[in-house]
């Protein structure tokens, strides 16, 4: 297990920073968001402890900065696990992440989307507002099919580049 450092902390802290502005401010709501991006980066990179911090703590401070109506816990729980699952897949792949293999970041990324994105924030829209599951989950559906591979991608490309240029592993 990785010892969780002061960089790490620091790295942690600007990847909730860029979840605030991708999720709350730089964004179409309904239609376009990548505020899930450095979750999911920070889960995969860091381990899922890390990428649970940055997404619970990402989803507070966005509502913080910009509140999208009532502040409802269950959608930290679905933020938190977007880092946790592709986290844990990682180290249940044994993804070497000095060589990433992009089908191991894909189906790390892609679990963890579907659980969350395509079913607990369907559930639970359905459960507090009313919103109709099925119709919900295929809207989420169909922003995934795009998020997946795109993140899965520019992740592979960003973990090889912060190897390479050494940044990476002085994070650890």
């Amino acid at each position: 297990m990785r010892k969780i450092n002061i960089k790490t902390i620091v790295i942690s802290g600007f990847l909730i920073a860029l979840n605030v502005v991708l999720s709350r401010i730089i964004t179409i709501p309904g239609i376009i968001s990548f505020g899930g991006f450095p979750i999911i980066f920070s889960g995969i990179v860091f381990g899922p402890v890390v990428g649970g911090i940055v997404g619970g703590v990402g989803d507070v401070v966005s509502f913080i900065v910009r509140p999208t109506g009532a502040f409802m816990p269950h959608f930290i729980l679905t933020s938190a696990l977007t880092g946790v699952i592709p986290g844990i897949l990682t180290k249940v792949l044994k993804n070497d992440l000095t060589k990433p293999k992009l089908w191991k970041i894909f189906i790390s990324i892609f679990v963890g989307q579907v659980i969350t994105s395509v079913l607990m924030v369907p559930y639970f829209r359905q459960i507090l507002f009313g919103h109709p599951f099925i119709a919900t989950m295929l809207k989420a559906a169909t922003k995934q099919a795009i998020n997946i591979p795109a993140y899965s991608i520019i992740i592979k490309i960003l973990i090889q580049s912060l190897y390479n240029a050494g940044t990476l592993k002085k994070a650890e």
